[in-house]
């Protein structure tokens, strides 16, 4: 099968582009930038370029269907929310030009990728959320500000969101809090580029996550790792993880959670967790995950099940993987240390990272370890991924 992969400069599109590669399927792989370090991968048939969802959303959809029609068939897997939204909202563009692509329906994924919706489904189905306010002007933020409970939390209602036009505006990272004037700073920041502000309590533990391939809100598929080094030590994706077991809380609040939003395709479940416990549940992100490249080490392949999947209309379940496979993104690790390097961010109450124990601990080898980028028979997505960051940092001084 021909499969374009989108959002190629994402660790998740590199891990991609291999196993569909080694299933056999023809792989193209794209990006709207104009860099792409999935394209510098051996396995790739051939690059791409496409308009920003962000600023182009209808050039965007109609350039994927041409490349869709070329060879009708064609699966379109979109890696971010910045793609995923413009194609689920129009994919009955996609499907006239013979395209396949597996989601739920356009409700099912806004629903999923709006964190106020989420965190109410979590709570209807008894699953321990933050205290949570949806904050949508100036006035309720003021009067939220002198009335929450600090230390809290600001993130975007989603991390993407359709604009009236159709375009796509990127929420942000979410920003802490423990006075009213960091709230203010952050709200007045969150807002210019978010239509509602989420305020969450703060919430003390590990951040975790469930993830799973799901056919129309039943399971198929399911992996969990235990994080190591996040790239940001406030929280972010992961830089070095671990895989291992679910743990059964958590497996069962992120499976109820999956099988109430009929989901439909991949998905990852994120909580906080102290072990001993109630898992806390964060946020829903309905695609194909940063640390993607562990799971298929550790052998749940999901790019080839989801493949399947849209060729074949389903898989059988899959039962099992590896525990204990570690996996480091190079550049991720780079930057976690630059993170511990300046300092907790304005606001934040949790616990920080050491300077020098972080230091140690990643210039310190661990056997066996496998990489997010790096193989040795396919070794040039790294090579891409450090000019990129190099090329980023040189524009940035000029």
């Amino acid at each position: 099968m021909r499969i374009l992969v989108l959002d190629g400069n994402q660790n998740q599109a590199v891990a991609a582009v291999r196993s569909l590669a080694q299933a056999g399927h023809t792989v193209l792989t794209g990006d709207w930038t104009s860099w792409n370090k999935a394209g510098w991968s051996r396995f790739v048939r051939e690059s791409f370029r496409y308009p920003s969802p962000q600023g182009r959303v209808k050039a965007f959809v109609s350039s994927i269907a041409d490349l869709v029609a070329i060879e009708p068939g064609t699966l379109v897997l979109p890696m971010t929310e910045a793609t995923t939204l413009p194609l689920s909202l129009h994919r009955d563009q996609i499907f006239r030009a013979g395209g396949r692509m597996v989601l739920p329906s356009h409700e099912q994924v806004l629903r999923a990728f709006d964190k106020q919706q989420t965190t109410e489904l979590a709570r209807s189905l008894g699953i321990a959320i933050p205290h949570t306010i949806l904050v949508e002007n100036r006035d309720d933020a003021e009067r939220v500000a002198h009335t929450f409970e600090y230390p809290v939390v600001l993130k975007p209602r989603a991390s993407e969101e359709l604009g009236q036009q159709g375009n796509v505006r990127t929420g942000g990272r979410p920003r802490y809090a423990s006075t009213t004037a960091e709230f203010e700073s952050a709200y007045a920041d969150i807002s210019q580029r978010s239509s509602g502000v989420l305020v969450q309590q703060y919430v003390e533990g590990e951040g975790t996550g469930y993830f799973a391939l799901m056919h129309n809100g039943e399971l198929r598929a399911e992996f969990a790792h235990r994080r190591i080094r996040d790239v940001y030590p406030t929280g972010s994706g992961s830089a070095v993880r671990e895989s291992r077991e679910p743990e059964p809380e958590i497996r069962r609040a992120g499976l109820a959670i999956l099988e109430a939003l009929g989901w439909h395709g991949v998905a990852m479940v994120e909580f906080r967790w102290q072990k001993g416990k109630a898992p806390v549940f964060m946020e829903v992100n309905g695609r194909f995950w940063h640390s993607l490249p562990l799971a298929c080490y550790a052998g749940v392949d999901f790019p080839a099940l989801l493949a399947q999947m849209a060729e074949h209309g389903d898989v059988p379940p899959q039962h099992g993987y590896r525990s204990g496979v570690r996996c480091r993104w190079f550049l991720g690790d780079l930057r976690h240390l630059v993170e511990v390097w300046k300092g907790p961010p304005p606001g934040y109450p949790g616990p920080y990272p050491g300077r020098f124990a972080t230091l140690a601990s990643i210039l310190k080898p661990v056997p066996g370890t496998v990489h997010d980028l790096f193989q040795w028979n396919d070794p040039l997505p790294e090579v891409g991924d450090w000019l990129d960051f190099a090329r980023r940092v040189w524009r940035g001084k000029q």
